[in-house]
């Protein structure tokens, strides 16, 4: 499917007082819906012997969108030796931890604030920090301590992504922060070196580890450690790089030093095994919170497989990549006054590139179109009935 539903995000984070080390449920439920975005046919499924993973307006921004990328794709850069310890410096400036508090409830019913923390990257000088949705859902209060120590209590949610595991804080008064520079995760290749940052188990700030890409890719369920709560993850980066509780919200970042992932969970079953957000999924909201200090998610509105030589060969297709515009329900593909509905689209269409940047091979179509603001204008390659088409679709903002 081209949308994933909105649910409930949960991670194991440790608390900042040394002394209780509590699994917490910090979220609130969502609403499901029935529009759905990027869910590959290819997750997996998860039964008694399956895999979970463990999750771990407002002011309008002055900075010009030219700082948010280099120009520059850093994916073919490799480490030599001692930059590791150079980039990891430079990027550490960029990494924040996240204090929260929530309401916590003990066994005889009484409520009580506990603490927990998490990671973020800032995106702009004045104070935008790009984190996980379930590092601060329910949070009663927000902190962001830098990588000096200088803390901030003045931060406020700017805005959550409905459809991924995705929120934006707003640091309220400053100017000067040491922003990150973002890299392109579309052109990622398995087996490149990566390094992760974070706030490993809630307590020691800014931890690094390095590793490679493992896969690309990926869906996942990611679950509390009890199994409960899962939710699919689609288009995660999968990388041996060690990724802790508490690491979430952080960096996954290349060798030129660009961010390329948000790190976001990892394996409780198997070991490393660490998953990260694609940069570019996150790159339309934060652009557009950049320009007006508000953001909607941009959404196409359809139902679609996640083409693989197997989905290929099973429904007979004239492509091995791309987007099947395909549902599994009596109802159509193209939800009706959708952007893809109003530029006509229909069932059975393939999608295979967005502005010419191959669907599959630089990301699923939710990731891709995740890359745009609501109000942006794409020019969609389609295959109908054999024949290559293109079609120019204005996205709008997601609804519930």
């Amino acid at each position: 499917m081209e949308k994933e539903k909105p649910g409930k995000f949960v991670e194991a984070k440790e608390s900042t007082e040394p002394s209780t080390k509590q699994i917490k449920n910090t979220n609130e439920p969502h609403a499901h819906n029935g529009l759905a975005i990027g869910l590959s046919v290819a997750a997996i499924i998860l039964g008694s012997g399956g895999l979970i993973f463990g999750w771990l307006g407002y002011e309008k921004s002055s900075t010009p969108i030219t700082f948010l990328d280099s120009g520059i794709d850093g994916n073919s850069a490799n480490f030599t030796e001692g930059s590791i310890a150079d980039i990891a410096e430079k990027v550490s400036k960029s990494v924040v931890s996240i204090v929260t508090s929530v309401k916590a409830t003990n066994v005889f019913g009484q409520s009580y604030d506990s603490a927990a923390a998490g990671t973020g990257i800032i995106a702009t000088g004045d104070g935008y920090i790009i984190t996980n949705k379930h590092v601060i859902d329910g949070a009663s209060s927000i902190s962001v301590v830098l990588d000096d120590g200088t803390t901030y209590e003045d931060v406020e949610l700017a805005a959550t992504d409905p459809l991924n595991d995705i929120a934006f804080l707003k640091i309220k008064g400053v100017s000067d922060l040491a922003a990150a520079t973002l890299g392109d995760s579309k052109t990622l290749t398995v087996g490149q070196q990566v390094i992760a940052i974070g706030n490993a188990l809630g307590q020691y700030q800014n931890t690094v580890t390095a590793g490679i890409i493992s896969g690309l890719g990926r869906s996942v369920m990611a679950a509390d450690s009890t199994g409960r709560n899962a939710e699919t993850l689609s288009d995660m980066i999968q990388t041996d790089a060690a990724i802790n509780s508490g690491n979430s919200g952080g960096p996954l970042v290349n060798a030129a030093g660009q961010v390329i992932g948000v790190n976001t969970a990892t394996s409780t079953t198997a070991e490393n095994m660490g998953f990260a957000i694609p940069i570019s999924s996150v790159k339309g909201m934060l652009k557009q919170l950049i320009e007006t200090g508000e953001a909607s998610r941009a959404y196409l509105g359809v139902y679609s497989l996640e083409i693989t030589p197997e989905v290929a060969k099973a429904y007979n297709l004239p492509v091995t990549t791309g987007a099947y515009l395909y549902s599994q329900s009596s109802y159509s593909s193209v939800i009706n006054n959708s952007p893809a509905s109003k530029a006509g689209l229909k069932d059975k269409d393939i999608i295979t590139a967005i502005n010419g940047i191959k669907v599959g091979a630089a990301g699923s179509l939710s990731s891709l179109i995740g890359e745009y603001k609501a109000g942006d204008t794409v020019q969609l390659t389609v295959v109908r009935e054999g024949k290559e088409i293109a079609i120019n679709v204005t996205l709008e903002g997601y609804k519930e």
